[in-house]
């Protein structure tokens, strides 16, 4: 049953990746608006501001990448939505195949797809003068805080690709949390806000992911951010798993 189940998955996943390599405008799409983002902030705003960096583009790069997961993630719950739609499903679960691939099949290809964005982003930052010394060891690490992120996010992003009413509704959801990191220590330092402020950006996902994830690009000690931030991708990912499934089970019921 574990064979089959791997088997239908890794068919369905190259069948969900084929469709991306034949709309490219997709990827483009996800990266382009983190890309202008990086370069606006850099260039026209990071004049101004205090990051307590020699470099302004080190400080943001971390969250900009979140910024291009979070902008990836809205495409998965379009893509799930359209196949729901369309009957895909409804085909599928009358074939001979594991009812749950088809879902994991859309989830790494949310993966995939969203790792390949972020490699371009961090390719076009080296250009725009992005460098850290940290050691293969660090880089794994980071890689591995981006996916934990990544699958957490796209599982938020089935549950209104499973649910939503319309195109626009499936991938609504997502305009929230690419908003988030613009309150968080992505742009700048959290002590220049105000109170209310400042407590809200220490106190949320992102800040504590940036700050790991900034801190291991610098060689800076982790401290408690790394824990704090897997803690919030773990906690996210398996309450977002939860309602997913729930309600994936009760559409193929």
């Amino acid at each position: 049953m574990t064979n089959h189940f791997f088997g239908d998955t890794a068919v369905l996943t190259r069948r969900s990746l084929r469709h991306i390599t034949r709309s490219l405008d997709t990827i483009i799409t996800t990266v382009i608006t983190p890309i202008a983002m990086m370069l606006l902030f850099v260039y026209v705003f990071g004049g101004a501001i205090n990051s307590g960096m020699d470099s302004y583009v080190d400080y943001l790069l971390p969250g900009i990448l979140l910024i291009t997961i979070a902008s990836g993630i809205a495409y998965t719950g379009f893509r799930l939505f359209l196949d729901m739609k369309s009957g895909i499903f409804e085909r599928f679960q009358s074939m001979p195949i594991a009812r749950s691939s088809v879902l994991w099949a859309h989830v790494l290809t949310s993966l995939v797809a969203n790792l390949i964005s972020v490699v371009v982003v961090v390719l076009v930052a080296l250009l725009m003068g992005f460098r850290s010394g940290a050691g293969l060891a660090a880089w794994l690490a980071v890689a591995g805080i981006l996916t934990l992120f990544t699958l957490a996010l796209t599982w938020i992003a089935v549950i209104p690709g499973l649910s939503a009413k319309s195109p626009d509704g499936a991938s609504a959801f997502a305009y929230p949390l690419i908003f988030l990191p613009f309150i968080s220590s992505a742009f700048v330092p959290t002590e220049t806000m105000p109170g209310p402020v400042r407590a809200f950006a220490e106190n949320q996902p992102v800040t504590s992911i940036v700050n790991a994830i900034r801190n291991l690009f610098t060689q800076q000690p982790v401290g408690t951010h790394i824990w704090i931030a897997l803690a919030w991708c773990v906690g996210i990912l398996i309450v977002a798993y939860a309602f997913a499934i729930s309600i994936y089970r009760r559409k193929i019921s």
